[in-house]
């Protein structure tokens, strides 16, 4: 029995070659990220055409899913959040006896960035784990491999409706966040500092302006598509039985997350130049 071959020292040109080797697969999973897009989008907008369209009732109960389904929660997370803002931002103020502007920070902080950053990680722990643990359960038990044999396109026929799902329902989300999240803040201002409702809402709509509501729309929007691309994309990628759909699920709910925060950094950084 021939003896085991030692392990290759950690020397600098194994560490390079461990780097290149980790940057092609990058790249690699990026450009099938892109190809799962421009062929989903291609389904969308042409499968009618072709007699092949996207099923409605498919994206519709993925609407369901990701858009109702989670109202509740994000009802509480926003208004919960509005509140922090309130709190931290009248605590912050008082130390310059300008306390009466936190509507100012609210109704800026909650547009732009809380309420479709917090809508979007929650998304991503829901919906965008439930594309990797459904797709990646298909992809163990045969069954997209049974879609191909019968002709059917899997991406059209999983990959498509979630992605119309999700472009329609988080930024539906995100608004209905502005408003739960700017009457969080409107509550714990009124209790604290007296200020009427009907004053908050008139100063709050001074202070926004379209392009403030229309930015977090528009990262919500970038986020949708991170979302499902990362989370559909670890489902066709499973190997190795129900171990490797649980790492899959893991893997897409970090991966997305992270995702939005770089977007997000990204946006802010660009559009508030």
């Amino acid at each position: 029995m021939a003896a085991e071959s030692p392990p290759r020292p950690a020397t600098p040109l194994r560490w390079l070659e461990l780097l290149g080797r980790r940057s092609v697969a990058a790249v690699e999973e990026l450009g099938y990220h892109f190809a799962l897009l421009v062929e989903s989008l291609y389904w969308i907008a042409w499968g009618r055409r072709i007699r092949q369209p996207v099923r409605f009732a498919a994206a519709l109960r993925e609407m369901v899913s990701v858009g109702l389904n989670a109202l509740p929660i994000v009802s509480v997370l926003s208004f919960s959040v509005g509140v922090m803002l309130a709190i931290q931002g009248i605590h912050t103020l008082k130390t310059f006896g300008a306390e009466g502007q936190v509507v100012v920070g609210i109704a800026l902080s909650v547009t732009r960035e809380f309420a479709p950053l917090i809508v979007a990680i929650l998304v991503a722990g829901r919906s965008g784990s439930a594309f990797a643990a459904r797709i990646g359960t298909m992809q163990i038990s045969q069954e997209v491999d049974a879609l191909r044999v019968l002709g059917i396109n899997p991406v059209r026929y999983l990959v498509a409706p979630a992605l119309a799902a999700m472009v329609v329902m988080l930024p539906a989300l995100t608004f209905f966040a502005d408003l739960l999240g700017l009457a969080g803040g409107a509550a714990y201002s009124a209790a604290e500092l007296g200020i009427g409702l009907s004053s908050y809402a008139e100063r709050t709509l001074q202070v926004l302006s379209v392009e403030d509501v229309v930015q977090g729309l528009v990262k919500s929007l970038v986020f949708a598509v991170l979302i499902t691309l990362i989370g559909v994309a670890n489902g066709f990628q499973v190997s190795g039985g129900a171990e490797g759909v649980g790492r899959a699920t893991t893997r897409a709910v970090v991966l997305a997350i992270a995702a939005i925060l770089v977007a997000d950094m990204l946006f802010t950084f660009f559009m508030n130049r």
